[in-house]
């Protein structure tokens, strides 16, 4: 009988004089009343599957053992129920989603193997094949850039929400990465929304409009090298992960949905931002004619 083995992240503490307790994977202690169960018999059934398992088929006359195993049982059912515990394997929390990667091989080939190892299947795109990809609810497409965007080439990505598949980028500013919120419905942060918020937020909003298009002198990095790399792509990971996951937001920061990062290649440091969509702006009302009387 396969047999319920401690959930990925927590453990039991044998406090000395005192009764166990649980870790959970969040780093919280809840005491664990055990009953008559044994801590022994407990420990050694959560991590290694063995101590004694309750017979349905058992006769009758070994009442008091199998009363112990039948409290070991419901033991252990309570820490399947509270999630902590279980008998399948942690599945990777990618598993069953399709990414799709453009751009920059030094920011994707990480970004691949990272994707690959929590489980997604990662295939290569190209700009021309975006339309094809729209619809796809448990497909992401990712596109990074170890430059400035150039004006309107993530105009067709930015569609891709809409029809519920997964977008997410990041581009290279000078000596500063920036990824995007990941958008995956109708209605969340697309790469122009980002842009609009970033002209808005700053005084030098002309100056910024051409920097993005191309107004500047040569690009002189400083560019992403392996440990910076690596860290972007980790970011990315975690953004596809919260995507693939419940859709409840965990921790302390800002939910991926509404995040904006800023990662400074010369010491690794992060900065995160919160932005929202930009609303449709409504028509003007149509000029009234007036008829002269």
């Amino acid at each position: 009988m396969t047999r319920s083995r401690l959930a990925p992240g927590t453990g039991i503490v044998t406090v000395p004089g005192d009764r166990p307790v649980l870790r959970t994977a969040d780093g919280e202690f809840l005491r664990i009343d055990t009953g008559r169960v044994g801590t022994g018999e407990l420990v050694d059934r959560l991590t290694a599957g063995e101590g004694p398992h309750a017979d349905p088929a058992a006769p009758a006359s070994v009442s008091a053992s199998a009363s112990a195993s039948t409290e070991l049982d419901r033991l252990v059912a309570a820490f399947e129920e509270a999630g902590y515990a279980a008998t399948e394997p942690r599945r990777a929390p990618l598993a069953g989603r399709t990414v799709h990667l453009l751009g920059d091989p030094a920011l994707t080939e990480p970004l691949s193997r990272f994707a690959a190892a929590e489980g997604a299947e990662v295939h290569r795109a190209t700009a021309d094949g975006l339309a094809g990809l729209a619809g796809r609810r448990d497909t992401a497409v990712v596109w990074c850039l170890d430059s400035p965007v150039p004006e309107g080439l993530w105009a067709e990505a930015d569609r891709l929400p809409a029809r519920h598949t997964a977008w997410l980028r990041c581009h290279r500013e000078g000596a500063h990465a920036w990824i995007e919120p990941l958008a995956c419905a109708p209605g969340d942060v697309t790469s122009a929304h980002v842009r609009l918020r970033r002209l808005a937020a700053t005084a030098a909003h002309r100056e910024l409009a051409a920097y993005w298009t191309g107004h500047r002198t040569p690009d002189t990095g400083p560019h992403p090298t392996e440990a910076s790399a690596a860290l972007i792509a980790a970011l990315l990971t975690a953004d596809l992960i919260a995507w693939a996951g419940d859709g409840h937001h965990r921790g302390a920061g800002l939910p991926a949905r509404r995040r904006l990062r800023r990662i400074d290649l010369r010491d690794l440091t992060i900065t995160e931002h919160p932005v929202l969509p930009v609303p449709d702006v409504a028509p003007l009302p149509a000029p009234v004619t007036r008829s002269k009387a």
